[in-house]
This record gives structure tokens, sequence and C-alpha cells, in this order.
């Protein structure tokens, strides 16, 4: 919690705001405190007189900007006259808010820097001087068929490289939170000394309107997470217009983070505007100006700015002079006004900062492009543009008679060069890098999964069977304590509060009060160091987390083994944009879809019957995705997973398991069978029980049962004998089937077998169709096809046409027209 840094002056405000309050009424005092929170001048929070010493050479810092300003603007034109694309105006905004990190204020060792995702060209640029990236590279700029740089970060396309993806804008706030809340829980748990590390997040005020964006502010506020900076770009402008033309954003991002709990710090105006800032009738009229208008007065000349901005006041500077300051004179633009504002915010404990700094979109790019609405869709510049924009930066341009504008380097040995090396050398490393060393976890004891693999005299749901799975794993003397158990409020449903007295739910402030439930033997505990992370209700923060720990390997060297459990819903019809962010950014973990399937779910219908999250995983190229019917199966696939993840010759994957809250027999792994059953669970299929082969019912997960009671239907009543098969990954029989050149899998488990086959499943028949091209017999799919209901499970199975009189009916049928 935010210290209080002066208790008697504190005390003497709210016994004024009490006498208001008595005096005047509650609503007075609401009132007045509203105007306090949202009232602040709009001015910068650091004046010019108390900024710090400037801890750099700024006459060479301003040449070494320039050279990144050019290049970045000569990548994406080069590239463009390929119709390759790519954006100017954001890194040319930012680009001091960047150099001034790169030299003093982004640690290699310790930091997290999320980079926004436009602005990327800039940071090419940068890493082209410190000679990491060579003129081969930056011509290769979206050109990745030939092993060029990626349009954004992308970890998974430039690996050594980028951390962070972060162009699905939104997320990168999100997951900056999150990443900073599990830097400490790291840290808290004796795992990791993070303390000196530090998160950096730059985003753009227009970003600023995704949910996600907003969505964990309060987490950081009350988790006092210090560790932790937003850094918004405020130069007015999102892809096609003023993000607010009739408003102010940065005084609504100022009363949302203030709100909030976190510290503001305001970096608005450049240091020419000191002297026009002494009158306060213009302060007051700056906070009252709409941002549309801000921003024409950025490519206005001085007579328009005098008649509409300062009409009725005083100011003794010529037109030439006012069109200079108003047009372009920003705290953004300004490297001495950013460390002070830096330097503020790494001094500020007790609580995130965000920085609000304005800026001037497309800043050096010339009048056609800077603070036009356009200038998002301006991928390049002509050669006169350039030759101006070399003038205006002081740089040495050779003559340009070709098509294309050079790269400009200063030379190896140059003092430009010199700096930036030593400079990031001080600071611990480059930045943005992504260096680790893997570092294999031994494999778990046998005896959990030897449990499942007995199987239970008690009907068991398979999410129990995983619960039990992962309870007795957490108990592992070598890799117990590296679970991380994610959960969105939900652990109760998931019969997961036998892990509470024993594993804890993490919150750093410990336990303050006594829990209702605590003389009860499995007691609601939460503690500073503990295991659990409960997110609330939030499918955006629980994947946010996930991601933090899936990739703590390479974040932190230190690798984790989260499992997210949800409904499986709300996982990847929800939140399937932030799964494919974690593929982008290498996370390694499981995801674990409760209650799945559209019947199963019994009595809560439409919303929560889901009948396509294994579908949708199978987009997911990173995405192992399995559908179990049997809790030994799930053992095979965690073990398989944990090798796979987590092993000698580990994987960038993640693993997606379904499982289901329909208690059902759960019978031994087959006897005899050995690795054939396992390496079939892990494949794909297995044939689970012959029963004559005059037809074949492959079933998944819960179906699987269905499939057991229609088979024997078909023998008592019409003695058809058919065999019953476990397919465990639809897709892992797809992916197979398209990259082998031989005999597919799915082929090779049915070869000299006949009859025809019937697929069913509890989802809609295009999850069992994606292996029907390589099925050389007759094909018939059953699903779930269609929106969930509220009934019993067999009034719903009897409805979609899954229960075992249908699968028999569907037997019937193929074998009768064969």
């Amino acid at each position: 919690m935010e210290k209080d840094l002066d208790p008697q002056e504190t005390a003497e405000w709210l016994e004024s705001l009490e006498a208001v309050r008595r005096v005047s009424g509650p609503d007075r005092a609401a009132y007045l405190l509203r105007r306090l929170a949202t009232g602040s001048r709009y001015v910068n929070t650091v004046p010019t007189a108390q900024e710090p010493p400037y801890p750099g050479d700024l006459a060479l810092e301003q040449r070494i900007a320039a050279y990144d300003r050019w290049n970045a603007a000569a990548m994406v034109s080069r590239g463009s006259k390929l119709g390759l694309g790519g954006h100017l105006a954001t890194y040319a905004s930012a680009a001091w808010l960047y150099e001034v990190g790169f030299n003093h204020h982004f640690h290699g060792t310790d930091d997290q820097v999320y980079f926004q995702g436009h602005a990327s060209p800039g940071v090419y640029a940068r890493a082209f001087l410190e000679g990491r990236l060579t003129e081969a590279h930056l011509d290769a700029f979206r050109r990745e068929t030939l092993g060029g740089l990626p349009s954004y970060p992308h970890p998974r396309a430039l690996p050594g490289f980028w951390q962070f993806p972060t162009v699905s804008m939104g997320l990168g706030p999100l997951n900056a939170v999150y990443q900073a809340r599990f830097n400490r829980y790291l840290h808290h748990r004796g795992i990791k000394d993070t303390s000196r590390s530090h998160v950096w997040a730059f985003l753009g005020d227009g970003e600023m309107d995704e949910p996600e964006s907003t969505a964990a502010l309060t987490l950081a506020a009350r988790e006092g997470l210090d560790n932790l900076t937003f850094v918004i770009n405020c130069n007015l402008q999102r892809l096609d217009g003023p993000v607010r033309g009739n408003t102010r954003i940065v005084q609504e991002l100022e009363s949302v983070f203030t709100g909030a709990g976190w510290h503001v710090v305001k970096a608005l105006w450049g240091e020419e505007w000191d002297p026009l800032l002494q009158d306060d009738a213009l302060v007051a009229r700056l906070g009252e100006l709409p941002d549309g208008q801000f921003q024409t007065f950025a490519v206005s000349d001085g007579a328009y700015i005098r008649e509409h901005l300062f009409a009725g006041l005083p100011s003794d500077l010529s037109d030439d002079d006012l069109r200079r300051v108003v047009g372009g004179s920003r705290a953004g633009h300004e490297p001495r006004k950013i460390h002070a504002a830096y330097d503020l915010a790494r001094r500020h404990t007790g609580g995130p900062t965000v920085v609000l700094v304005q800026t001037v979109k497309g800043w050096t790019l010339g009048a056609g492009v800077e603070a036009r609405n356009a200038n998002h869709q301006m991928k390049k510049l002509t050669l006169e543009e350039f030759r101006v924009m070399g003038e205006r930066l002081g740089l040495p341009v050779p003559a340009m008679d070709g098509e294309f504008p050079p790269y400009l380097h200063p030379g190896e040995d140059s003092p430009e060069v010199r700096y930036v090396r030593e400079r990031r050398a001080a600071l611990g490393g480059p930045i943005p890098s992504r260096s680790y060393a893997e570092r294999p976890l031994p494999a778990p004891q046998e005896r959990p999964f030897a449990a499942l693999a007995k199987g239970s005299k008690q009907p068991v749901a398979t999410t129990m069977a995983f619960v039990r799975l992962v309870k007795d794993l957490m108990k592992d003397p070598e890799t117990g304590r590296r679970w991380v158990p994610i959960v969105p409020d939900e652990a109760r449903t998931f019969g997961m509060e036998s892990l509470f007295p024993t594993a804890r739910i993490y919150n750093p402030l410990g336990q303050r009060y006594d829990s209702v439930d605590r003389e009860l033997l499995l007691a609601y505990r939460e503690a500073a160091d503990g295991q659990i992370l409960i997110e609330g209700i939030t499918e955006a923060g629980s994947m946010a987390s996930l991601t933090a720990a899936a990739t703590s390997y390479a974040t932190h060297g230190e690798p984790m083994i989260p499992f997210y459990i949800f409904y499986s819903m709300f996982g990847w019809q929800r939140t399937g944009d932030q799964m494919w962010a974690m593929a982008d950014q290498l996370g390694r973990g499981f995801l674990i879809g409760a209650t799945a399937g559209r019947t199963t779910m019994t009595g809560e219908g439409l919303q929560h019957a889901d009948g396509h999250s294994q579908l949708i995983a199978s987009t997911n190229p990173a995405c192992l995705s399995y559908d179990p019917a049997f809790a030994y199966e799930v053992g095979v696939i965690v073990r398989d997973g944990l090798r796979r993840m987590y092993g000698p010759a580990a994987e960038n994957v993640f693993y997606y398991l379904t499982v289901y809250n329909e208690p059902l027999p759960q019978p031994p792994m087959p006897a005899g069978a050995g690795e054939g059953v396992e390496e079939g669970i892990v494949k794909g299929m297995y044939r689970y029980a012959e029963g004559g082969g005059e037809a074949h019912i492959l079933a998944s997960g819960t179906a699987v049962h269905w499939a057991l009671e229609a088979q024997r239907l078909l023998e008592e009543e019409y003695g058809v004998g058919v065999d019953v098969w476990s397919v465990t990954s639809w897709s892992e029989l797809r992916r197979e089937a398209m990259a082998t050149d031989g005999v597919p899998y799915v082929r090779q488990a049915l070869s000299g077998t006949g009859g025809p086959v019937i697929a069913v499943s509890d989802w809609m028949r295009a999850v069992p169709d994606q292996i029907a091209p390589w099925i050389d017999r007759p094909w018939t799919s059953l699903g779930t096809d269609g929106f969930g209901l509220s009934d019993t499970r067999e009034a719903a199975r009897a409805h979609f046409g899954v229960d075992p009189r249908s699968i028999a009916d569907a037997v019937l049928k193929a074998t009768a027209s064969t």
C-alpha cells in the first residue's frame, strides 16, 4: 500500500473535509473531492526548475536519435516500394521516449519492456546502430520468407530479439500488469529475487480505448506494484483522427489512473512553453481546449494560433515563434523532460506509475506528415522529404540519385556507436533481447500417474482426475513448487478447495482477516508465499497470468509449470487472442477446459454449453489439443506434456485438455497393452474395446461412454459387433496426416480392419470431420452442432442425436448401405 509521507498534514485535510461534510453535507464534500481529482492543472508534473541533471551527453544523444529516426523511416520507405507497408508516424512521435530509456533507464538484466508495436522500426534502427542488426536485416523488413525482420514485436518470428508481442492492442498493458505481478510472485515464493526488476509498457493514447488496457489497473494499485510503469504517448491521434476530438484524452486518462490508485506523472509541454505557462488564464484555456482543436494548432500558422488560442490573452511571441512553440514544443520531444518523468516514476514507491507524455505524431517527418489525420497510413517519404528531414536533423546525407533513400551510419568507431554500446553495457546488456539457457526439469515421480492408471471403483469426473493428479504432482520434491495453479474464481467448482490449506492462495498482503470457514479442514487460506493464483472473475486476467508464468523460463530463467483451469466455454471463445499471443511469446503450460462439452454441463444452457473450443484450439499451431475420456488418458497426456515442454529437448508448445464434470466409471489402463496404448493416447487414437469389427465407432471424451453403450445395444439387440476407439485428439491426428509423406497414423491404426466408420463426440461435427479425408471407407460423423440448451444430459444428447440409441442407429444405417 502507498505510504503516507505526511500523516499530520493528511489528518488536517481530513478534518477540514469532515467539517465540510458536517456543515454542507456529504454531496458538497464529494464534489470537492471530484474537483480535486479531475481538476489538476494541465502542466508538467516536474517543472523545469525542478528537473534533475541530465545523466548523459545531450549533444551526442541528439545525433544518435537523428540516425535512428532516419533509418527507421528509410527502412519503412524502402520496404513500401515493394508494397510491404509499415508505419512511420508512431516511432517519429515517440523516438525520445525510447532513446532516453535505452540510454539511461532500461536495465538489460532485470527489466522487461513492452514496446508499442507500431514503433518497431525505431527499435530495429537502434539495434542497427548498436551493431545487433545489419543493413541486410533492415532491407528484409517484413520479408520473413527471406529470414527478415517481422513487422512488429513477434518473439516466435525473431526469438533472440523480441520478448513480448504487443501489436494486438490492449494485450500489452494487460500482460505488463500481470508480468509485474508475477515478478513479485516469484520473489515472495522464494523462487527468484526480482526486487530489481521493472516492467515498462509503452502504449498509445488511442490504445487505451481497448477494454483490456485498463482492465487490471486496480490490481496493480491494490498489490502495490511499484515495479511497473506505463508510458502513454499522447500524440492525440489514433488511426483515423483525434483520440478525443471534442474532449481531452490526457485529463481523461489522468482521472482514470488516479481513480484506480496510480501515481500520475504528466510530461506535456516543452521548455519553450515556460514563459507562456506563467499565465494562469492560458493554462486554464489549455485545460479546456478540445484535442481536435489542439491538433489543428500543430499544423497552423502563428496568426491562426494567435486568433484562436490567445484571443483576449497577451502574447509577446511573434507569429513564427507561436508556430514553433505551439505547433511542436512538447515534453515528449525533449530528453530532459522525459528523463525527469522517468526518474520520478522510478523513485515512486507503494504503487504503479503512469507517465502521460504529449507529442506530435509524425514529428520530424515533415509538414506533409506531422499531425495529419492520415499519417498512420503514410508508408513512405519522397527523396525530397528525406533531404529536408536530413537537414532538419543535421545529418550528413549523401546525394540521393537512386530510387531509395540510403541507410546512414556514423561508423563502427564513431562516438555515437561507442556511446550506445557503452550505455547498454553499463545498463546490463541489450534490450530488447530474449536470451536464456534451457533448464530441463527432472521427470516427476511415477506414483501419481500410476494411481490414475489403476482406475477407480467409484465414478469420477475427468476434471477431478486432473485435479487429483496435479495435487500429487505439487508434492514432488523436485518440481512440486514450480506448479502454478491459476483459477478465475471457480476453484470449488473444479474440486480444488483441497489445495487451499496446503498450497494456499497467493496474496502479497497475506491474510489480514479471520476467514469465515477457518474452523473447517478446507479453509480458505491466503498467504504472501501462496502458490495458487485465484484471479477473480477475469478470464483475461487469468490468461495474462498464465502467459507470464508460461514464459518465465525465458524471462527469468526459471521454468514454471502453470495450469489455467476454466469453464471451457469461456476460454478460447473469450480469450483466443491472448492464447494466440501466448503462442507468439513461446509460452509453455497447460490450459484445462473444464465442464467441457455441449451436453455434459447439465442445466446451464446456451451460454455455458461448449461444443466448439476443440475446433478453435485446433487453429493455434502451438497448441496440442486433447479430449481424454478416462483418468489414465489424462495422466499419459500430462506426462507427455511435461516431457515435451520441460524435458531435455523442450518445445515451444502448450497443451489444451478438455475435461468433464460428469462422474463416470474410470477403468484401469487396458492390461497388456503397455506402450501401444500410451503411444495411441499421445498420437491421437487407439482401439479401446473390440467387438467384432463390422463397424468402427471413433469417439472422444465423454462420448466414449456413449459409444460403449451403443456397442452393447448393437450386440444385444441386433447381433452387430463393432469396435470402439478412443480418439484423444482429432487435431493431432489431422496434423500428423497433413505432415507425413507416408501412411498417416489414423490409417495405420485402422489398417487390417473393415467396415464403415462412425465418429461421435460432444463437439460439433467439424471437430471429428478433421480426419475424414484420411478415412478410406464410408464415414459418418455425429455431433452437437447448434446452440446448447438447458435440460438433462440424456435429453440434450437425444436432441442432438449423439446418445447411444442415435449412435446405434447410425451404425445400422452405415452397415446396411455397405
